[in-house]
């Protein structure tokens, strides 16, 4: 009978691990971790010739989405990169990406950065801002790798290699030809005071040259080129952000790559033309060796500088016009928005009016509204969404209609743009016309100031006697009469004292 009893209690722990094993398989996985973010600041003080950085650190997640990095007052974005590091510890792998935003300052001094915030992968990092001070160029300093007096002469290293197995023997090399160039492009020849020219610097080669050439010194040489591309009667704005990454584009039929140095677009504000002068950018060119040989570096390092012809851009008056001063200019459309179209009287509404399109939004001005009989309008507030080269600009107004009927809006509202592609003047107007019901509202009765619960009782309490109006005549007399009396009193007092000062 015990043994029985043993084997029965056996069976039954067997059967109860069993179900505490199935539980165990039915619970969920646990939670990914969140992800770590956190926001590299820059450098404390930079040359003028150096990049200043912005970068956010992410770690334990893959990147989906980040807000852009913020646009800092004296500086210009020019580009970013990123460095994804994995570290092994424990047989457990980890990947950390960095995202670095550089920026290139406008002029030297000190420069405040402001307070700022980003968002990456929905978690939001921020930033107190601080100041960077933008300092001169710093002098040259001898390097292992200098520049030779006459850039044709090949790059001459100075290292232990050179001291064991001899310098590189120019002899032994060659020049192969490439077939690269440097330009300046602008996508008009000809424009109006205020269209939108855009203007870019560009690098081509054929994938062939790729092993020939490779950028020297870049970092200083752009600045150089980005000033030279300024203009003084211009309004200047990005056209987009630069890429490391060239494009492939067919010239004459041949495929080439093209890299985006420097791309602008400019808003004449006079009708002086726009002149960009050449530009040159040195290059470091390889020779490649005569004869390969196993062992032995197949290229010696050169200098090639290649120049770009310079570009102008012809600037054309606008028609004559009342407003030809103050009116924006590009090819915009009219774009509204209304919160309903029906509603009664003394009940307020939203209602948004702009433009969108290719031009430039910062010249586009908030229409001044036309009084309308039984129209109450406040506001606007703005609202952009830019693109490089134009996007949409809205106006929202909030209004209050004090009369029943049809509104008709397009007798408040319009924007008088010029068009340059058809070289007129249009008109955008409206197109909704709300209807507004119900009963004006009954004449308000005139308050009476006896009426009033407190200005009433004091206008009773008041003393009505009337004051005659030369009052202010009469206080006047009376006060000249005193200062006389006080004068002749002064006088007495004088003589008193100066007759004693004698007698003694």
């Amino acid at each position: 009978m015990l043994k029985a009893l043993r084997w029965f209690m056996v069976l039954a722990g067997l059967l109860l691990g069993s179900g505490q094993g199935e539980r165990t398989w039915a619970q969920a996985p646990a939670a990914a971790p969140a992800p770590e973010v956190e926001l590299v600041p820059g450098p404390a003080s930079i040359a003028i010739t150096e990049y200043y950085t912005l970068a956010f650190r992410l770690r334990g997640a893959p990147l989906g989405s980040y807000t852009p990095f913020p646009e800092l007052e004296g500086f210009k974005k020019s580009g970013k990169t990123s460095t994804t590091t994995t570290r092994i510890v424990q047989g457990r792998s980890s990947t950390e990406l960095t995202i670095t935003q550089r920026y290139i300052a406008y002029g030297e001094g000190e420069q405040s950065i402001k307070p700022f915030q980003m968002t990456v992968n929905g978690v939001t990092v921020r930033s107190s801002g601080g100041t960077v001070k933008v300092g001169p160029a710093p002098m040259s300093s001898p390097a292992p790798t200098t520049s030779p007096a006459n850039p044709q002469e090949p790059l001459q290293a100075v290292g232990d290699l050179d001291q064991l197995f001899g310098k590189p023997k120019p002899a032994l090399y060659q020049d192969v030809p490439d077939h690269a160039y440097l330009a300046v492009e602008a996508d008009r020849k000809a424009v109006y005071v205020g269209e939108g020219v855009q203007v870019g610097l560009y690098f081509y080669l054929q994938p062939s040259d790729q092993a020939l050439l490779a950028f020297y010194d870049f970092s200083e040489q752009l600045p150089r080129l980005l000033r030279q591309l300024n203009q003084s009667t211009a309004w200047e704005v990005p056209a987009a952000e630069l890429s490391a990454t060239p494009d492939s584009v067919r010239r004459s039929g041949q495929l080439y790559l093209r890299y985006r140095l420097a791309e602008k677009i400019y808003y004449p504000l006079t009708t002086q033309p726009l002149r960009f002068p050449p530009l040159a950018l040195t290059m470091t060119k390889f020779k490649m060796l005569k004869k390969p040989e196993p062992g032995v570096d197949g290229r010696l390092a050169a200098y090639k500088t290649y120049t770009s012809a310079g570009v102008g851009v012809a600037v054309k008056p606008l028609p004559p016009h009342p407003l030809r001063e103050q009116v924006p200019v590009g090819s915009f459309q009219a774009q509204e928005a209304i919160s309903r179209t029906s509603f009664r009287v003394g009940q307020s509404f939203t209602y948004s009016f702009g433009v969108e399109g290719r031009g430039n939004l910062a010249a586009v001005m908030a229409p001044l509204p036309t009084p309308y009989p039984g129209l109450d309008v406040y506001g606007p507030e703005v609202k952009e969404s830019a693109v490089p080269g134009g996007g949409r600009r809205m106006f929202r107004y909030r209004l209050v209609a004090r009369r029943p009927g049809v509104l008709p809006l397009d007798s408040v509202f319009q924007l008088i743009v010029f068009n340059p592609s058809t070289a007129r003047y249009d008109t955008l107007r409206p197109g909704v016309q709300p209807r507004v019901q119900g009963a004006p509202p009954a004449p308000l009765k005139p308050l009476r100031p006896e009426d009033d619960p407190f200005y009433g009782p004091a206008l009773a309490a008041a003393d009505a006697t009337l004051q005659p109006f030369d009052v202010y005549g009469q206080v006047r007399h009376y006060a000249s009469w005193v200062l006389g009396a006080l004068f002749l009193l002064a006088l007495g007092g004088w003589a008193t004292s100066k007759s004693k000062h004698t007698e003694q």
